[in-house]
């Protein structure tokens, strides 16, 4: 039976507590530059490469959001350079989780968004 749902990702959602907080976070992670004034609650969808996209969700107007972060990463974003990765993380002075663990052909580490949220920085 052919599925209409395509192989594909689309968006992730990141919930996030406070919208502006969190744009000027993953902006900084990724060498993005944003304008104040564009950042409009309660979503933001982020400049990503590819078809996969990443919205950050404040949802509802009006309300502060409760995030329960996982315990585990929710998603990675890709490096090649795994150590100028690293090395950098903590030069912005964000909350890095783990230190970068290294299998045969996969490295990587975890680090904390504003929420908790752990996102993964790997080489894969």
């Amino acid at each position: 039976m052919k599925s209409p749902i395509k192989n594909q990702m689309n968006t992730v959602f990141v919930h996030v507590s406070d919208l502006l907080t969190s744009v000027k976070w993953y902006c900084r992670l990724l060498g993005q530059t944003y304008e104040a004034e564009e950042v409009r609650e309660p979503v933001y969808k982020m400049n990503i490469n590819h078809y996969t996209g990443l919205l950050l969700d404040a949802g509802p107007r009006g309300e502060k959001k409760q995030v329960y972060p996982s315990k585990h990463p929710i998603f990675n974003f890709y490096t090649d350079e795994i150590e100028n990765a690293y090395s950098f993380v903590k030069e912005l002075g964000y909350n890095v989780d783990s230190p970068i663990e290294r299998y045969d052909d996969l490295a990587f580490f975890t680090v904390k968004d504003p929420d908790g949220n752990i996102i993964m920085i790997c080489n894969a």
